[in-house]
């Protein structure tokens, strides 16, 4: 005979088999039979044993259904960084964020060996302003250890409404000693598109982040630069920090510079995880060169757009390597309004190189260089020399107006391009690329 004890125990192990077998039974419903592994019936029965013995032995009263979503969340991340255990707040938190706009600090973070890290602070947030680099560590939220920290539970204590504070401890390489940065939270408003001509016909496009409508916005970006820049003799695409989004995006946007051929292709364990996607002829042509800007801070649906783009020998990579987050992940919502995060697939360029951990290398390397504070970036490398218009006395001629309106470039993108030594690379890269078509078809 069974004590009272064994008894609980025994019904508890019983209980969590059943449901085993139950979704067992529907997993064949959908998929064709499995065979069931009798093993996990043992390793259930310990769960069991080891949850009845906190509920009878634990110094406080547990709530059963905390233990189970503890365990589940525990399960999930012995997986991978990415897959998590969603509460039905907490799902409903990321739903809101894929619409573009949150109240938060703005910056994406991951688990990396372990620990809380950037992949980059979203452009003109709270985060960006505050300095935050991609690969800061974040040791602190609020004074409170994020050993062990789930992505979920970082992100709800990095978000809260407008006005809040919050203060998170960075330990940056480079830097001895840890730092707390306190940052006031705002509505987070992602524009994920801007656009500028930096000289006449060449345009820059930034995008920021891959949401729901950057696609559409990306296309009225470049009816604006065109319209404006007649002829377009090239494009700057900056993908610089952009954490990416949905993967939906990114295949519009390569499929935006490509006639033709594959854009990614991904691989799982199901046929359902195995997708192609292919580019579409356009409706209209962009036929100029490009070059794609990428650091550190590009990941995911970034990476797809940079790799399909260089694997079709469409654009010029340049910058430095990207992060390297080449895995698919899937929301599956549960029926009590909470959901499951499941790394499902794996993301692969056109030519089969897998993203993951590995990143894209850019074809031409050019780190970044920050001029310090109150100094432009070009003071920095370009010298000290004396040209003729500052000797005294210097003659002056008449100035050809035509010419000057032609050469023109505004204030603030003059600005822009004194600070930033990468783009202003890629700028004489792709004024380069048109000079050398004009000698080779003299």
């Amino acid at each position: 005979m069974l004590t009272g004890l064994k008894k609980k125990r025994f019904g508890v192990a019983a209980c969590l088999i059943l449901a085993l077998l139950a979704l067992r039974g529907l997993i064949g419903y959908c998929a064709g039979p499995s065979k069931v592994d009798v093993s996990v019936f043992k390793e259930l029965k310990l769960f069991a044993d080891v949850m009845d013995l906190v509920q009878q032995q634990y110094v406080e009263k547990v709530d059963t259904a905390k233990l189970i979503h503890g365990a589940i969340k525990g399960m999930l991340q012995e997986l991978d960084p990415h897959s998590t255990y969603m509460t039905p707040d907490e799902y409903k938190e990321l739903q809101v964020e894929t619409s573009g706009s949150f109240g938060g600090i703005g910056i994406e973070i991951t688990i990396r060996n372990g620990v809380l890290t950037v992949v980059s602070p979203l452009e003109g947030t709270p985060a960006d302003r505050a300095g935050l680099k991609a690969n800061d560590q974040i040791i602190r939220i609020n004074g409170e250890p994020t050993k062990d920290i789930s992505l979920m539970q970082a992100v709800k204590k990095l978000r809260g409404p407008k006005g809040t504070k919050v203060t998170i401890t960075i330990l940056r390489e480079g830097v001895p000693r840890p730092f707390d940065v306190t940052i006031t939270r705002d509505i987070i408003k992602i524009q994920s598109v801007r656009w500028r001509t930096l000289e006449p016909g060449y345009g820059y496009v930034r995008i920021t982040s891959f949401q729901s409508d950057t696609s559409e916005e990306l296309e009225k970006a470049l009816d604006q630069l065109e319209k404006k820049n007649v002829p377009m003799k090239g494009l700057v695409l900056d993908l610089r920090n952009n954490p990416g989004g949905l993967l939906d995006q990114a295949v519009k946007v390569s499929d935006e510079f490509l006639d033709e051929g594959l854009i990614v292709y991904t691989k799982g364990r199901t046929k359902k995880q195995q997708m192609r996607f292919e580019a579409h002829k356009n409706k209209k042509a962009h036929g100029y060169p490009i070059v794609v800007l990428v650091n550190g801070g590009s990941a995911s649906a970034s990476e797809i757009v940079a790799g399909a783009l260089q694997d079709h020998n469409r654009a010029v990579i340049l910058g430095e390597p990207t992060f390297g987050k080449g895995s698919v992940q899937t929301i599956i919502p549960l029926h009590d309004g909470s959901a499951v995060r499941l790394t499902t697939a794996l993301y692969f360029t056109p030519s089969g190189r897998s993203i993951q951990a590995k990143g894209i290398e850019p074809d031409i390397y050019v780190p970044r260089i920050v001029p310090k504070k109150g100094e432009k970036e070009s003071e920095n490398t370009r010298g000290f020399s004396i040209r003729e218009k500052d000797l005294p006395k210097h003659m002056e001629v008449e100035k050809n107006k035509d010419a000057d309106e032609k050469h023109r470039i505004d204030a603030e993108t003059k600005a822009i391009l004194e600070r930033d030594n990468q783009l202003r690379h890629a700028l004489d890269l792709l004024k380069g690329v048109n000079i050398l078509a004009k000698i080779v078809t003299r």
